[in-house]
């Protein structure tokens, strides 16, 4: 199984590539993985017209099941409101015999912070509790700050509750954007892996458009790096046994 996750395209923002933009669709009809994910920010200050354009462009990519949540730009203006008629929800959810992914608001309106909040705890218990599965939370906030962005200022405010959570139930992976600038950490048995802008100028450093594809064969997960301005990739992460927890011969490269 193939999972394409995607963060940040702010396709409707002065800083938006069209040549990446189709770049992106080109690949991901090329990998045809079998899940999207999108952790946030597919428009600029979520206005009505903004949603049409963006809309329009999902709806492009031909991938049947997609998670698609809203970054703190998509909650500019009373979004959030427009992103749950065109999205249905702002907590999608989905499994599959291989997979359970959930996605999670986590944007407070017209504030860059972030915050889940207590009452989305047991939800969060309730979706992704069992060990059967390879078990994702997706969120467009970082939990742990990325290097190499500057001041830290819009990590959610009750993220030491939700690492505690993620810690508690062994999660696999916590899939988010909104740094533009991509990066894995690992705490205890968990993966944390941020995702950069995949089709915007607003790069750090020499940092280069991308986002991630997580191929997943029986219990080996391989995390690819798409390089979307030359259409290539990279290996960035293999893990072995990703269910057999605290196995200390799990590979990582």
């Amino acid at each position: 199984m193939k999972i394409a996750h995607i963060s940040d395209l702010h396709l409707t923002g002065s800083n938006f590539v069209l040549k990446w933009g189709e770049n992106v669709i080109d690949i991901l009809k090329s990998i045809k993985p079998e899940l999207l994910i999108i952790t946030g920010d597919i428009t600029d200050d979520g206005y009505i017209h903004e949603y049409d354009i963006a809309k329009a462009y999902i709806d492009r990519i031909k991938i049947k099941d997609k998670i698609i949540i809203p970054g703190n730009h998509d909650a500019r203006n009373k979004g959030y409101e427009i992103f749950e008629e065109i999205f249905r929800t702002r907590f999608p959810y989905y499994e599959n015999d291989k997979v359970a992914v959930f996605g999670l608001d986590s944007t407070e309106p017209d504030i860059d912070d972030g915050h889940i909040g207590r009452t989305k705890y047991d939800i969060i218990r309730g979706k992704l509790s069992g060990k059967g599965k390879i078990r994702i939370l997706a969120l467009h906030h970082h939990l742990i700050p990325i290097p190499g962005t500057g001041r830290e200022r819009n990590i959610p405010v009750d993220a030491g509750d939700v690492l505690k959570l993620c810690m508690e139930l062994e999660m696999n992976f916590v899939l988010s954007g909104h740094k533009h600038l991509p990066w894995v950490w690992k705490l205890e048995n968990t993966y944390f892996i941020t995702a950069g802008t995949a089709t915007t100028r607003r790069l750090k450093g020499r940092s280069y458009p991308s986002f991630n594809i997580l191929e997943i064969e029986k219990e080996k997960v391989i995390l690819k790096e798409v390089n979307v301005a030359e259409k290539s990739s990279r290996e960035i992460l293999r893990i072995n046994n990703i269910l057999k927890y605290k196995n200390k011969g799990s590979g990582v490269k």
